[in-house]
């Protein structure tokens, strides 16, 4: 059975090289591997070809290269993000499947950074917040959109020059509409055939 979109992009290092090439624009294998320097050559070239079968990069340019063949990906169009549809045919299960590859990439970036020899969490900046709003549907689209600005101007900055990678991570969990406990939700439901 072939991965879902939500599967292929929710890989970790699927992840950050889609996360690499929003940020980043078109690169270069080399490219890539130098932001993600963490990640072997084999690796980087195994996912990049999962990727680009599964049409979510494109290969955008090619250049001779020392008589190599050198290839620039690119995200292909909405390559990077899941669409509605993407997330509404999903099932109870993969939606809770999905979810729980999110959480496990976050609690793998925790671990990568608390087994450093030395870390700060104040200095460093590392901070987890929980906050409940009671927010209209409007009010709800108003805050998104005025959390997004700042983000995207930053969106293109690379490593270096005293640049840290730092993960944001965004999830919103409404309460149960009018505080029901309901079954009936919009999308495919393998629990409902």
């Amino acid at each position: 059975m072939a991965e879902s979109k939500a599967d292929l992009i929710l890989h970790p290092i699927r992840m950050r090289i889609i996360q690499s090439l929003l940020s980043g624009g078109r690169q270069t294998t080399l490219q890539l591997a130098e932001r993600l320097a963490d990640v072997p050559q084999a690796t980087m070239y195994r996912h990049l070809n999962k990727l680009l079968q599964a049409g979510l990069l494109t290969v955008a340019e090619e250049r001779k290269v020392r008589g190599t063949t050198e290839k620039v990906y690119a995200l292909a169009e909405n390559g990077g993000e899941l669409t509605p549809a993407d997330v509404t045919e999903a099932s109870r299960e993969e939606h809770l499947s999905l979810f729980m590859k999110l959480a496990a990439s976050l609690i793998g970036d925790f671990g990568e950074y608390v087994a450093q020899d030395r870390y700060d969490l104040a200095e460093d900046g590392f901070s987890f917040r929980q906050h409940q709003l009671y927010l209209t549907d409007e009010e709800y689209k108003e805050l998104l959109a005025e959390m997004r600005k700042p983000l995207a101007r930053h969106a293109g900055n690379g490593p270096g020059g005293g640049r840290r990678r730092r993960t944001i991570t965004t999830v919103v969990v409404p309460e149960q509409r009018n505080g029901t406990t309901t079954t009936t939700r919009r999308g495919n439901d393998d629990d409902d055939e």
